[in-house]
């Protein structure tokens, strides 16, 4: 059933403002595909005109304009029947020019300007002023949707012409790129790159409002939004477009699936168009479910997102209109998504949008620990700055609950169930309140629940859960009318499950490998014997330095430290890890077999730190596998194990210039210091019992060491710490396990997922990636012989394809132990492979601009898994050390070095570097100090180069350019590169001095690139 108030415009039309929604919800139910299915070939052009002709029979305006003029006109118009008034000429050109195309505005404050500013001030010439909509999100039906197509930008580095615009009061906010069936859907991605790298930002600058791009091969359709990539994963530096810095959505790895309530994937564009494009959809999408972070990022809700929010949002509505059911079941419900799908998200828009409800009074989110209370803050906080109040006490919660302008309140079960029980009557309970729980199969049962549900009356109920407790998961005992999720929370409102999201790629597939570490003695067949010795032999220290001696020998091999990456503005190389031990004890016998073995090898040691606190049962996961909590007092631990703690706390100080400690107020600090750490990667890994296992989130985190018993709950929480996205060369998380889980991975996966889980979850065995490696060195080795030109432009871009599939299977096979001496292609080999495969790239980079595209619209060129095979210049340096210290006779090191240069694209620039400290090498020289010495000087000689020939300010460039190498980038924003530039002549052209300052900041990320990790 659908409610709606009707209102007439002045220009004779109807507003329509949704008061009640039933079946017209964003995301449809269910969706059936048109059983009967076109036949004939179809090309790009006929794709485009049957989206066109969609469009235009759900009520799109098609548009034809040509002309940057034209789109300005057409702008104009749009403003005014939205807004109800006519511009004059100069009110016109004083709100395009100093608002809506103002030259000092970029991506993100064009962002902004629909997110959250949608509603800008005119300046009237008779000296009153006017709010402005740009797009009116109260009335969303108000706004006016109209198609453009073929739209050429003649203004920028080179013309450029879009397929399809959408148009939104006049201004272009979702941009779409077809490429004909057949061809793969990332050309289509790729292109839109090139038109924010080349023609965006031209003219008037309105293609950057754009905040959805749609890509489409006909076949597949995704979406994405502005920034879908640039704060998660900054690969690049951004990109340099007429002298400003532009950020882009370059990581195909974030664009996602539109899909129906029940998670079927729309892959098709008709569907997509029907769906997706429906206007109330798109209007909504635009409106409601996305987000703009504190960070600058544009974050659009995935479709299970959305249906989840909704699905609350109409519980609470229907509710309202149903007094019978408020502070029931019925008036609640549950949302099972899988761990790592984006709770937070989905938790922050329900909550935010349920605040603005009429009649809802308060809503609290509540968790169950205070890490997680501190997390959820933090992360509501990057959604929207001031938008939570958070709370250190049940004092400043009771004021809180207080305040009528405190409508989002974050807290903990423990002090919302202090409050209850200090406060047996408060003002609260007779407020309509929404309790929203994260991870509700925690934090369902129990006294709380009934203090809740007999304290407050006019209540909602909701929970987030990615692992519900079932009839066949329940305790047996307690209240036998909550022991499940539904019995508690009501009716399960949407699910999204580990298979949904491994299908859609928003986590990653696991691969799971076990370790035996404890083998039965001949004859002994009894198995409550061996249980009994069980506990006892898993913490015999021969064992304990068994497992150790193991991920010291493969943890490089495990965490891809031979890859390297962009992480926050610099590089990194792999991931890390976390190591999961039974109990206390048991972490401290590892933590110091670690310090004792690192130590015995020497060399760089791992930066390994330690942390637990005081936790009952914490080598029992009970009935349910449930890990417990543990909170951040240490005064429950025994002496042995604060003062071990402690210790290990003071290695961390060393190692990090910090002074934490178990003191109560130190040690939260200590955890909290610890996460920044791995999420930044500063950490290898961390030692823990339960503390990290839940709840905790770091993309560069990729394995996890297990010697612990998980089953269900625990299990799939703990796996779920490894497979967030990040890049390319994390394929998936990979979990080692010291102990045989086979039996308890099954049934989680089974109860998590479905019965089929186990086959799409786990990554295929290792024998079939092999079989597929092999089979593709065959083909390369047979069609494009080592010394044997590639001739032709069709067998180029072949070689490059079937490279690049060999370098994606080997990203996945060196996870293996196996495949080292299974490997069929010789380094040698590789290296020379690698060699041709970059002269090719840099050959077709090379090319006229008119012709650059060519290549790429076929190939994707594999930067980030050529890089992490690629060896660094300590690795050079002992080569060269080599070639001196044997009296610089053996030529043929020589050759291994400019092999080795030239198949690194990192290298390649320094070649010229590497081969003239060679020729200076003397006989009983030190080669390791005369090569920095070397380098030094000839750093300080190019850049002293670079400022005279620049007539550059030469202490501020000096200082910049040290700057730069702190940062890992060259950054061009900011007052550091304006200031050191020389006076312009004011008989100068007009462009003289943003044509120097783009030669200077090539120049200067020439020079950086050559000399940064030397």
């Amino acid at each position: 059933m659908t409610g709606q108030l009707n209102v007439d415009l002045p220009d004779g039309g109807k507003l329509y403002r949704l008061v009640a929604q039933g079946t017209e919800s964003t995301v449809v139910a269910e969706y059936e595909p048109d059983r009967e299915r076109a036949t004939g070939y179809q090309s790009e052009a006929d794709l485009e005109e049957e989206l066109l002709r969609i469009l235009e029979s759900q009520g799109y305006e098609r548009l034809s304009v040509h002309t940057e003029s034209e789109l300005v006109a057409n702008l104009r118009v749009q403003l005014e029947r939205l807004n109800n008034l006519k511009f004059t000429d100069d009110e016109w050109n004083h709100f395009l020019n100093e608002v809506i195309a103002s030259p000092t505005a970029g991506i993100e404050e064009k962002t902004r300007m629909i997110q959250e500013d949608n509603i800008q001030i005119l300046n009237r010439d008779d000296g009153t002023t006017k709010n402005i909509r740009l797009i009116d999100k109260t009335h969303v039906h108000a706004n006016r949707l109209q198609v453009l197509h073929q739209f050429e930008e003649k203004s920028g580095r080179r013309p450029t012409r879009y397929d399809v615009t959408i148009l939104v009061n006049g201004l272009p906010l979702v941009q779409i790129e077809l490429k004909r069936r057949g061809i793969a859907i990332k050309e289509a991605f790729n292109q839109i790159n090139r038109y924010q790298r080349d023609s965006f930002w031209a003219g008037s600058g309105l293609y950057e409002y754009a905040q959805i791009f749609i890509i489409s091969n006909g076949t597949h359709t995704k979406y994405y939004s502005n920034t879908t990539r640039f704060k998660h994963i900054q690969e690049s530096e951004g990109r340099r477009i007429a002298g400003r810095s532009q950020k882009t959505s370059d990581s195909f790895e974030f664009t996602s699936w539109w899909a129906d309530g029940r998670n079927r994937v729309i892959a098709d564009l008709e569907g997509f168009a029907r769906t997706f494009l429906a206007r109330h959809t798109l209007l909504n999408i635009l409106t409601q479910y996305c987000v703009f972070t504190v960070e600058h990022d544009l974050l659009v809700m995935r479709p299970y997102q959305i249906a989840a929010t909704e699905r609350i949002l109409n519980r609470i509505l229907i509710s309202e209109y149903d007094v019978k059911k408020l502070g029931t079941p019925d008036a609640g419900g549950f949302v099972w998504h899988t761990t790592g799908s984006g709770k937070t998200l989905t938790s922050f828009k329900t909550a935010q949008l349920a605040s603005n409800m009429d009649g809802v009074d308060k809503v609290l989110f509540v968790v169950d620990r205070k890490d997680l209370d501190y997390q959820t803050i933090k992360e509501y906080e990057r959604f929207k700055k001031g938008a939570v109040n958070s709370n250190k006490s049940t004092k400043v919660l009771a004021s809180q609950l207080a305040d009528s302008e405190a409508k989002i309140i974050v807290t903990t079960i423990q002090k919302l169930s202090s409050f209850i029980r200090s406060n047996p009557k408060h003002d609260v309970y007779s407020k309509h309140v929404v309790l929203i729980f994260d991870e509700c199969h925690r934090s369902q049962f129990g006294e709380m629940h009934a203090a809740i549900t007999k304290h407050f009356g006019n209540y909602h109920l909701f929970g987030f859960t990615g692992t519900p407790i079932f009839a066949v998961n329940a305790n047996t005992g307690g209240d036998p009318n909550l022991r499940t999720t539904e019995q508690a929370f009501g009716d399960c409102l949407h699910s999204y499950t580990v298979v949904d999201a491994i299908r859609d790629g928003n986590v990653l597939p696991f691969r799971i490998g076990y370790v035996d570490t404890v083998r039965h003695k001949e004859g002994i067949r009894d198995e409550q014997v061996y249980g009994i010795d069980a506990v006892k032999a898993l913490g015999d220290s021969r064992r304990v330095s068994a497992v150790v001696s193991y991920v010291l020998d493969h943890f490089d091999q495990k965490t891809k430290r031979q890859s390297s990456y962009m992480l926050k503005e610099r590089r990194v190389r792999g991931f890390n890890a976390l190591f999961a031990a039974d109990s206390i004890g048991m972490a401290k016998q590892y933590y110091a077999e670690f310090q004792r073995q690192q130590a015995k090898r020497g060399g760089d040691p791992l930066k390994i730190a330690l942390i637990y606190s005081f936790a009952p049962n914490e080598a029992d996961p009970g009935e349910q596998g449930f890990i417990d909590d543990e909170d951040f007092d240490t005064g429950g631990l025994d002496r042995s194990s604060r003062d071990f703690l402690d210790a290990a706390i003071l290695d961390y100080n060393r190692m990090f210039g910090d002074n934490f400690s178990t003191a109560p107020d130190q040690f939260e600090n200590y955890y909290k210091d610890l996460c920044r750490r791995l999420k930044n990667r500063d950490l290898d890994m961390a030692i823990v019992v339960n503390m990290l296992l839940t709840g905790f989130d770091a993309t560069a985190l990729n394995t996890l060491w297990v010697d612990k018993s998980l089953k269900q709950h625990g299990l799939m929480q703990a796996f779920s710490r490894t497979n967030r996205i990040l890049n390319s060369v994390k394929t998936f998380g990979n979990i080692m396990c010291f102990r045989d889980l086979r039996q308890e991975v099954d049934d989680a996966l089974a109860l998590f997922g479905d019965k089929d889980a186990k086959g799409t979850v786990v990554l295929k065995p290792y024998e079939e990636y092999l079989e597929a490696y092999k089979e593709k060195v065959s083909q390369l080795l047979e069609g494009f012989p080592l010394g044997e030109q590639i001739i032709g432009e069709q067998a180029q871009k072949n070689f490059l394809k079937l490279f690049g599939s060999i370098l994606r299977l080997r990203n996945i096979l060196q996870a293996f132990d196996d495949f080292e001496g299974d490997d069929v292609l010789s380094w040698r080999d590789l290296q020379d492979y690698q060699s041709v495969y970059i002269d090719l790239y840099q050959q077709w980079r090379g090319r006229d601009e008119s012709e650059k595209e060519v290549i790429n619209d076929d190939v994707v060129f594999e930067a980030e898994l050529v890089k992490q095979i690629e060896v660094n210049i300590d690795y050079i340096l002992e080569l060269v050390k080599k070639y001196h210290d044997g009296h610089m006779k053996d030529k043929s090191i020589l050759a291994d070095i400019d092999r080795t240069i030239m198949a690194s694209p990192d290298l390649r620039s320094k070649k010229d570097l590497i081969d003239s400290f060679i020729e200076s090498l003397a006989s009983g020289k030190d080669v390791q100090r005369d090569w920095k010495t070397y380098i030094v000087r000839k750093k300080q000689e190019e850049f002293d180069r670079i400022v005279a020939e620049e007539h550059l300010k030469a202490g501020l460039a000096g200082q910049f350019i040290i700057d730069c190498f702190k940062k890992g980038y060259v950054d061009t924003d900011g007052t550091g590169l304006v200031s050191m530039m020389p006076p312009v002549s004011r008989f100068a052209p007009s462009n003289a001095y943003e044509a120097m300052k783009n030669r200077v900041v090539d120049r200067l990320n020439q020079y950086f690139d050559r000399f940064v990790g030397m």
